[in-house]
């Protein structure tokens, strides 16, 4: 999945372009988004299968309801977030109704282990997962922050600066030092992060 970079203002100009039926513009905004959407999907349903499903589902969505964007609502980035989000939630009460959702308004949790996983694999992810998140409570509150919204959320650098009200070189060293200081300690209880 490509990867283009795009402000705001464009984001919400081709969301604009999308309403009136533009296709070049529509092809142009999921060659922008897709890739944030499709991390923020796969960290949800944590299966690829299910995370290009619900990628082009929450693409069908945004072309069909482009109207409802609001742009003195919310960021365009975010709007097309939480249509992914509540998409993978719904896949995931279709297709794993024995898992508990949470409510409406809630987060959902950072994995939802698959049941026929092998025991031995999900004890380790488990494992990892509590790694993580006490390598993260160790963070100062921006980075901790930062870095959650840049990697579940999916905020560029340029939204983070605004919803954190910092300036953008704060806001990049926050995630450059939150990065760097969940590295070293992932490394130091045997977690490792990917590079």
């Amino acid at each position: 999945m490509s990867r283009a970079t795009a402000t705001p203002e464009r984001l919400t100009e081709l969301l604009a372009a999308v309403r009136r039926g533009d296709e070049q513009a529509f092809a142009e905004l999921y060659r922008c988004c897709s890739a944030h959407l499709y991390a923020l999907l796969l960290r949800i349903l944590q299966r690829r299968d299910w995370a290009e499903e619900a990628l082009q589902d929450s693409f069908l969505k945004i072309w069909q309801k482009s109207e409802t964007y609001e742009p003195a609502r919310g960021a365009p980035l975010t709007w097309l977030l939480t249509i992914a989000r509540y998409r993978a939630l719904d896949l995931l009460r279709a297709k794993r109704p024995e898992v508990e959702m949470p409510e409406e308004g809630e987060e959902p949790p950072l994995s939802m282990a698959d049941p026929t996983q092998d025991p031995l694999m999900r004890a380790q992810e488990t494992e990892g997962v509590g790694r993580l998140t006490d390598c993260l409570r160790g963070l100062q509150e921006e980075q901790r922050r930062s870095l959650l919204l840049a990697y579940y959320e999916g905020y560029t650098h340029q939204e983070l600066a605004r919803v954190l009200r910092a300036p953008l070189g704060t806001v990049k060293s926050w995630v450059r030092r939150g990065l760097s200081r969940l590295r070293d300690c992932l490394e130091s209880v045997g977690g490792g992060l990917e590079r």
